[in-house]
Order: structure tokens, then sequence, then C-alpha cells
């Protein structure tokens, strides 16, 4: 097995390059901090991630699911129900998720202002 200090982000076979490029996806992003609350379902994280398909959704969840960030409960009953939650490794990206969420709220201002004064000279 190799080392983690072999891994290099910058290297294009590397596996964390898939991971951080996952991990910098939007919809990842604001699916783990909706999830930071508890487990929801499909129904719920659709609602409460404003924009997403149900396609995209979807897509997003088996992702995440696939690279043990969040675990899918399935309960056999009619109808059915699902449920996503975050694992421990979810969790623990959950943090540096918020962080970018506050700077992303604190900032809008600097950046709408840089866009408009770029805009205003093209």
């Amino acid at each position: 097995m190799t080392s983690q200090s072999a891994w290099d982000v910058f290297q294009q076979t590397c596996p964390s390059r898939t991971s951080l490029a996952r991990i910098a996806n939007r919809w990842t992003a604001m699916i783990v901090i909706a999830l930071d609350a508890g487990p929801l379902r499909f129904g719920e994280l659709r609602t409460g991630v404003a924009g997403i398909s149900a396609k995209v959704l979807t897509e997003t969840l088996r992702d995440l699911e696939r690279d043990g960030l969040l675990h899918r409960t399935a309960y056999a009953q009619v109808p059915p129900r699902v449920e996503y939650e975050l694992t421990a490794l979810g969790r623990s990206l959950h943090e540096p998720m918020r962080a970018l969420q506050r700077w992303a709220q604190q900032h809008i201002p600097e950046v709408l202002e840089a866009r408009d004064a770029y805009d205003a000279t093209r």
C-alpha cells in the first residue's frame, strides 16, 4: 500500500484528485452541510438544497455513498422510505464545508463588487 505522504493531488493519476473534485463540487458541499442536522430523506434534501435536479441529487448521493461520505438506509415499508446520513468520514468534512459557506456568505458583497467592476471594463 502506498503511504499517505505519497498522495499528490497535482499528479494526474493520484486518486486524491478525484476526491478533491468531488469535495469541490457545489452540490456536495451543500448536501454535506444539509446533512449535518441528521438523516434526511431524498425529498427533504431536494427541498433543502434548492435548485438541484432529482437526477443530479441522485448521482451526487451515489457518489458520496461510494466514497464513504454518507450512508443510505432503505426501510422495507410501503411507501418505500430511504434516508441519507453522514458517516464519520462525511462528518469530518462538515466543518471545512461550513467554513466555505461562511466565507461565501461573508464575502459576497466584495465578490459582487469585483464582478461589476470587471464587467464594466469589458
